[in-house]
């Protein structure tokens, strides 16, 4: 266990019963977990305003009839394998394809292609959860 600093935070009554109800409803034991994992949330959030290298996810939805899609949707990937960690493509259905495109990189880049893909016809959705590679984190996390 690293070295814990205990620290002494007051807040409104009623913020602390709010904290307390979000903390619950997410399956925390204890208010000392629940804003570690806030404020490592705000840290991730902030290496992606601040447009470093980062870790993102994105996931498409899309019309696979559609003519030229996949191969546009290749090229992009192939535009950009230095980014691609992994790529898993799936058949829901005759038409629909669903993609989860795993990329490393500069966050305004990882934002770029999720929009790019975003615009094609035949997308019918395409979302870009954010992540983080983990160099901030490493010195802020304490194994279970």
């Amino acid at each position: 266990m690293p070295d814990l600093e205990r620290i002494s935070i007051s807040i409104e009554s009623p913020l602390a019963r709010e904290l307390d109800r979000m903390l619950r409803a997410a399956g925390y034991e204890n208010r000392s977990e629940y804003l570690r994992d806030l404020i490592r949330k705000e840290l991730v959030a902030e290496e992606w305003q601040r447009g470093l290298e980062v870790l993102g996810t994105i996931t498409l939805l899309y019309d696979h009839h559609q003519q030229g899609l996949s191969d546009k949707l290749n090229a992009l990937q192939h535009d950009h394998h230095a980014n691609v960690l992994s790529s898993t493509h799936v058949h829901l259905d005759h038409h629909i394809c669903a993609e989860m495109i795993m990329l490393r990189g500069k966050a305004e880049l990882l934002r770029t292609l999720a929009d790019g893909m975003r615009k094609l016809k035949g997308v019918l959705h395409a979302t870009l959860s954010v992540s983080t590679t983990g160099k901030a984190l490493a010195g802020h996390r304490h194994h279970h």
